[in-house]
């Protein structure tokens, strides 16, 4: 990246900085992870990070096994990864999180696998 202290031109700079800005206030803990959101143009990630240690706890994708994709395109596989994450997360008897777009709009995917989410047994 060029620099943070000149006004950000792409749209990937614009990103990262609300990105930066939403990561100084959310912090993930071992009670409460932060549920952390990738989007890409074909696929999406979701992890559970323990910020006081450092640690993924539960990462998930559209490819991982063991996903069941309900509805079609890319807002299912969202909402499917967002199931798929709350039950192994209640696996690791985790029920509460925090939750960060990672300087997405809420709308579309990312509030697919929210919902999904919050389907799965997880609470925001």
């Amino acid at each position: 990246m060029r620099g943070l202290l000149r006004s950000p031109r792409t749209r990937a700079e614009k990103r990262r900085r609300r990105q930066l800005r939403v990561r100084k206030k959310i912090h993930g803990s071992g009670e409460r992870p932060r549920l952390v959101v990738f989007r890409s143009l074909k696929h999406i990630y979701a992890q559970l990070i323990d910020d006081t240690v450092g640690k993924t706890i539960v990462g998930v994708n559209d490819r991982s096994k063991g996903i069941k994709v309900e509805g079609s395109g890319k807002i299912g596989k969202a909402f499917a990864v967002g199931q798929l994450l709350g039950a192994r997360a209640k696996d690791k008897g985790i029920r509460n999180i925090v939750f960060d777009r990672a300087g997405y709009m809420y709308h579309g995917r990312v509030q697919a696998l929210a919902d999904g989410a919050r389907k799965g047994g997880l609470e925001f």
